[in-house]
């Protein structure tokens, strides 16, 4: 009970009516017309209308009444669907059929369900019957339900209980004639609209060997960062942007939305994250002028809490969005949150997701936040979908001398030749700024240059010497360190030592010492 049964059906007529001017007739054995009038009138349906124009019609009997219509040669209801000239017909709940059909009539479920069905074929029209799940599996699951057999489709409705809120879904278990996609979709019953059904993400048509690529290089809106991805990025790719809390992935979009908006392009930011308005105002601190363009229509925003997130509904809102506003770069962030709220079905979203855009050459990033980035090897363990991207960048923190440091690497970006060095970079006036670089983002180096270390994405930096790496490669000897040279002439030796003593004795004299008498009498 609860998933929607009875709004079906009526949603069923009414839209015949409404829409086809198909007449429809429902035949209820628990509800009064007033009751199924009264809950059709919250979805904004007037039945009271159709009723009047003939285009309806709600017959509340008894299933005693029903099977002795059955039984007749030409029944009342029989009459009722020729008069009318019913094209669709609803017998809402037969579980009374099967609790009381054999104790009426003696005859068997099964036999009662087949007269019923001979009947309506008869009529010509197109039924739908209701019923409740038989124990505690659905019909199409079991063997054990008559249903399966005699009707042409199944279609099962469920409740699952999700953390503390109840998901609805809707699956096609069987459609005699017809293919149809398997699995279950995600349904939501909604005030003033009635069923509303979203297919399941991962049930799109598969990429063609015909698929669209392009040669077009995009710019990320940090000239510093498209040399080190090659160039840029290609047009309908997919750049994985990965890093901790902190490190710039949100700045790091907004940058490459804002480049694609100066050039006239549509974008679209997919935040689970940071309210809209919280991006728009961190982003104006940096000289990101992104509240403009959104306002203008450039920039679409989609906005949802991951707590209540359905990633069916998610993906259709997203798809809608590219088709009617012909969207070319989108920035999701973060993927984290698909993970929060379905983590057993983030990743066949993701590959959704994913195909959808390369098909549409679409320029996307999604951003990651991975709580702990050890090396380039743990993004493939963190994120099962990293297969899928084109590109990767990598931001992280790294201390030198008690200082927190941002670190940004290249270590792939398909169809290019990525700069594999790890660059220091920092978020400053006008966003992700690289230092020590010769582009225009340049900015003095603090301390010592990040080419002194190694081991930055090990979180394990150490100091480097070019000197003694050249001496190594040359196979001379290793010349002593400056600090232990200056330590070692610091350093008293035996020779000091005495140099020291005489200057004291020349000052002081000695007291004289009595000879020993066992001394004198060796010698």
């Amino acid at each position: 009970p609860g998933t929607g049964k009875t709004t079906m059906a009526l949603e069923f007529l009414y839209r015949g009516a409404k829409e086809f001017k198909e007449p429809g007739l429902m035949i209820t054995f628990e509800m009064s017309p007033q009751k199924i009038m009264r809950d059709a009138s919250g979805f904004l349906w007037d039945f009271k209308d159709l009723i009047d124009k003939g285009l309806l019609k709600i017959i509340y009997t008894s299933p005693s009444v029903l099977i002795e219509e059955l039984q007749a040669s030409d029944g009342v209801l029989a009459k009722e669907i020729r008069e009318m000239g019913a094209k669709r017909l609803v017998i809402d709940g037969i579980t009374p059929l099967r609790m009381f059909g054999e104790r009426i009539n003696g005859r068997p479920f099964r036999e009662s369900l087949l007269l019923l069905i001979e009947t309506i074929q008869r009529t010509g029209a197109t039924t739908v019957l209701t019923t409740e799940a038989a124990g505690t599996n659905p019909i199409g699951e079991t063997g054990s339900n008559h249903e399966q057999y005699v009707c042409d489709t199944i279609i099962t409705l469920r409740n699952q209980a999700r953390r503390r809120s109840v998901h609805r879904s809707i699956e096609v278990a069987k459609s005699r004639g017809h293919d149809f996609i398997t699995g279950r979709h995600s349904l939501k019953i909604e005030a003033g609209t009635g069923i509303k059904v979203y297919p399941r993400v991962y049930a799109r048509p598969k990429v063609s060997i015909e698929q669209e690529t392009s040669s077009e290089i995009s710019s990320t809106g940090v000239l510093a960062l498209d040399h080190m991805l090659g160039g840029g990025v290609y047009k309908g790719s997919i750049t994985l942007v990965v890093g901790i809390s902190g490190t710039g992935k949100t700045v790091t979009g907004v940058q490459f939305l804002s480049e694609a908006a100066k050039d006239g392009k549509k974008g679209l930011l997919v935040t689970l994250d940071e309210h809209p308005k919280q991006i728009m105002r961190n982003s104006s601190k940096l000289g990101l002028d992104i509240a403009s363009y959104i306002e203008n229509g450039q920039i679409d925003v989609i906005f949802d809490s991951p707590l209540e997130l359905d990633l069916d509904e998610h993906f259709d809102r997203i798809k809608r969005l590219v088709d009617e506003k012909g969207i070319e770069y989108v920035v999701i962030d973060s993927l984290a949150a698909y993970e929060n709220a379905q983590s057993d079905e983030a990743r066949e979203f993701i590959c959704a997701l994913s195909t959808f855009f390369k098909n549409k050459l679409i320029t996307a990033f999604f951003n990651y936040e991975s709580p702990e980035l050890v090396g380039v090897s743990q993004i493939s363990e963190e994120l099962k979908a990293s297969a899928i991207v084109d590109n990767i960048i990598l931001l992280n923190y790294v201390e030198i001398s008690t200082k927190l440091r941002r670190v940004i690497t290249v270590p792939k970006s398909r169809g290019n030749n990525p700069d594999h060095e790890s660059r220091e970079y920092s978020i400053r006036e006008g966003g992700i700024c690289l230092i020590d670089d010769n582009s225009e983002t340049y900015e003095p180096v603090p301390q010592l240059p990040l080419k002194s270390y190694y081991g930055i994405l090990a979180k394990a930096p150490t100091r480097t010497s070019p000197l003694i790496e050249e001496k190594i490669i040359q196979g001379s000897q290793l010349p002593a360190s400056a600090s232990l040279t200056s330590q070692h002439k610091k350093m008293p030796t035996k020779a000091n030592k005495a140099k020291v003593k005489g200057k004291k004795s020349s000052k002081v004299k000695p007291k004289s010492k009595a000879k020993s008498p066992l001394k004198s009498k060796k010698k």
